[in-house]
């Protein structure tokens, strides 16, 4: 079991104490992901993500921080907290696993928007800590060759794998950017960052509508493979 929530005191403290140990911190968000997926999907990926690297390295997996910086979104629903509440919040939980004596930690996020907060979060606790806190994040979607969207074929994919709760009778195409300049997708990007709706109309970037749960469980392995090479890369300071 890798699920810290379920542990007890006395052998958590026991494992602690004879090897060191190595937290996963997931992080995803509450927002709109079209009329067909949750809107706990990036909550609900990233869990599944760090539940399998988790489970495959021996770590110790936190509980998700389910909210996330989600104000772009507006008005299509979303439960936002501001960036500084978010740093505060992973930068306080690293910093109590250290004074529980887990050194190492991952932050692995499953939401464009909690990138900017999240930004040399390493290098501060780095700093914070006297150097005696190692801590990585990364974001799930750069370990995957397949061009990432929202609620479009990649994700919807990833939630038919991992979830029934989808409604694929009400999928729909959104923003399509095949044809477009790397430019122009740059330039979208931006002003969805600003403004999901003005780019996308209905919530969604991408096309759902011919995503399988084959798919997903492809891009799910993907995923795990090669973010879980990147997490060991970062403890043995070698590639595998």
């Amino acid at each position: 079991m890798t699920e810290i929530k379920a542990k007890f005191d006395p052998e958590l403290r026991k494992s602690i104490k004879n090897k060191s140990q190595v937290a996963i911190i997931p992080i995803g968000s509450i927002e709109q992901h079209g009329p067909h997926l949750p809107i706990s999907t990036d909550s609900d990926i990233v869990t599944e993500v760090s539940k399998k690297i988790a489970e495959k390295n021996g770590f110790q997996l936190l509980p998700t921080i389910t909210y996330g910086v989600s104000f772009e979104h507006a008005p299509f629903f979303n439960l936002s907290i501001r960036e500084s509440t978010l740093r505060s919040v992973v930068s306080d939980l690293c910093v109590s696993l250290l004074e529980n004596k887990i050194k190492t930690v991952f932050i692995i996020n499953g939401h464009h928007g909690n990138l900017k907060p999240l930004k040399n979060i390493d290098i501060k606790l780095k700093k914070l800590t006297k150097n005696k806190l190692k801590v990585f994040s990364f974001s799930y979607w750069h370990f995957t060759e397949r061009e990432f969207d929202h609620a479009g074929f990649v994700e919807t994919s990833l939630m038919l794998a991992i979830s029934k709760n989808i409604k694929m009778k009400k999928a729909e195409k959104g923003l399509i950017t095949d044809g477009m300049s790397k430019q122009e997708i740059k330039k979208l990007g931006k002003l969805a960052n600003e403004s999901f709706p003005k780019v996308t109309k209905n919530g969604i970037w991408g096309d759902p509508t011919k995503a399988t749960k084959k798919d997903g469980h492809e891009i799910l392995a993907e995923i795990v493979k090669n973010l879980g090479k990147k997490c060991q890369t970062c403890l043995t300071g070698h590639s595998s």
